[in-house]
């Protein structure tokens, strides 16, 4: 590909429901996080092309208790991320408490702790909206059928300038039920140009739909209403809910996801431009393209978000998250290189979703070889640790301490509906109590295991394709666990984590 152009989707993993802001030359991004620790990414970009994950809004997500077990699709929904008055702010929906809001005098932080601004059952998908003409300030958000009985209508406020609260009860400003043929509206990004409100929002499921504008001489309504992307005769279903930015030359884009099933939502830049008529054109003539030139921008080197890690004084990189609220002593940090994680003694060690001890990153969008060392350091009948594919299915292998004290390579799965793990592969003894574990990760996100106990890498067990949560793609996992009981239960390490494009 020339080094003019750039291919979609620009992330390639599941970075979803993103929103974007630029400051000065710096573009951020933030993103869905649901029910994993730390939440609300923060990446940064200098070409709207190349991004690293530069650290996290959120330390541990509340009321902390709520959080303390996996909550997978919950949490953290379709966060926007907006700079007023020198300060970052983002605004996300609970589907289970409310619309929340946390800032930061710089995009590193330090973010203040989360502040309720609206509670109430549904509310998602908030942005706001600073008029710095009039001062006012102004807030949009959706519904949750699930929890709400209410969908496809946008709700707007007016808003303290301090994000504090809110000034009004709420009016429906756009009710979809109205315009024929849209359901499912949602995800509302709202801005100001031209004289107009606009509120760029999808509609029509994630998997299917739609993103639409709206515009509005009052910020109340009423909108008029267009479909400005969508997939026609492309590969790029869905496309949906993003977000509008600008560069510092006048150059407009359109940063939205696409649901590919096991890889999640992958993030897709756009090019825009605001035709004759005042309406935006999003893509090529309102339909995704796959490669176009880039932006003008300064060049940049190649990046994104990091993948391996050696664990340096055994501290984990900013792609890991755990999937719940972290407990003490999980990860321990030493001298060397390592992640030396504690065999959590659990109840439910026999079903990784229920675990909140799971350290995961997202399953990278292309094929992939995914490759681990580990060393059991535990004696404990029954302790064992390994690497997992975590969705609604999982798939995981790794070491297990027999009754006798030697260990054994063990491969696990669980379809589905299944509430516990069974056997993929026959257990082989694993003398050195250390192994070498490997997934190759071909299209389709069929996964092949293998693993190396000192006589070579070997199959283990049939193809198995991994599978996402109801809303959060497919994870890759490190675990260490133990049976319920009394006292430490040893510790697993691993080191030299690698995933490397096949």
């Amino acid at each position: 590909m020339s080094t003019e152009t750039y291919r979609n989707p620009v992330l390639d993993a599941d970075w979803s429901d993103p929103d974007v802001v630029r400051v000065g030359d710096d573009f951020y991004l933030t993103a869905s996080s649901f029910g994993r620790v730390p939440g609300l990414p923060l990446l940064h970009s200098r070409d709207l092309v190349n991004w690293t994950l530069v650290g996290h809004a959120l330390e541990r997500l509340e009321p902390a208790e709520e959080f303390a077990r996996p909550r997978h699709d919950c949490g953290v929904w379709a966060p926007s991320l907006r700079y007023h008055d020198e300060r970052f702010w983002i605004f996300w929906g609970d589907p289970d408490q409310g619309i929340f809001q946390v800032n930061a005098p710089e995009i590193r932080g330090p973010w203040t702790r989360p502040h309720l601004l609206k509670a109430g059952k549904g509310l998602i998908d908030p942005c706001p909206l600073w008029d710095e003409e009039t001062g006012e300030a102004y807030l949009v958000h959706a519904w949750a059928k699930s929890r709400s009985g209410i969908k496809n209508r946008l709700t707007g406020h007016r808003m303290r300038p301090d994000g504090t609260e809110l000034l009004d009860e709420g009016k429906v400003i756009v009710d979809a039920d109205r315009i024929p043929g849209w359901f499912t509206l949602e995800g509302p990004k709202l801005y100001q140009h031209d004289g107009w409100f606009w509120i760029f929002a999808p509609a029509g499921g994630v998997e299917t739909g739609w993103q639409g504008a709206f515009r509005s001489r009052g910020f109340f309504g009423p909108y008029e209403e267009r479909i400005v992307l969508e997939q026609k005769d492309t590969d790029v279903n869905g496309p949906h809910q993003g977000g509008w930015v600008s560069t510092a030359s006048g150059e407009d884009w359109f940063v939205h996801f696409q649901q590919r099933g096991a890889y999640g939502r992958v993030v897709h830049l756009q090019p825009m431009r605001w035709g004759g008529d005042g309406w935006p054109v999003l893509g090529d003539d309102g339909a995704p393209v796959t490669v176009h030139k880039r932006p003008d921008l300064p060049p940049q080197t190649p990046a994104a978000p990091a993948t391996g890690d050696d664990f340096p004084g055994g501290r984990y990189g900013r792609q890991w998250q755990w999937t719940a609220n972290p407990g003490d002593g999980w990860a321990t940090q030493h001298s060397g290189d390592g992640l030396r994680l504690t065999c959590v003694r659990s109840p439910d060690a026999h079903d990784p979703r229920k675990l909140p001890n799971v350290l995961t990153q997202r399953l990278p969008g292309t094929p992939c070889t995914v490759e681990v060392e580990l060393r059991l350091d535990s004696d404990e009948p029954g302790a064992r640790a390994g690497l997992v594919v975590l969705g609604d299915a999982f798939g995981w292998i790794g070491l297990q301490r027999g009754a006798d004290g030697s260990a054994h390579l063990v491969h696990r799965f669980a379809e589905a509906v299944a509430d516990a793990e069974r056997d993929a592969a026959h257990p082989r003894l694993a003398p050195e109590g250390r192994a070498r574990l490997r997934i190759e990760i071909g299209t389709g996100a069929r996964c092949r295991f293998s693993a190396d106990v000192g006589d070579g890498f070997r199959p283990s067990g049939p193809v198995f394709t991994a599978t996402p949560w109801r809303w959060v793609g497919a994870l890759l996992g490190l675990v260490a666990l133990a049976p319920a009981g009394q006292g430490h239960a040893g510790a697993a390490t691993f080191t030299q984590f690698r995933i490397s494009a096949s």
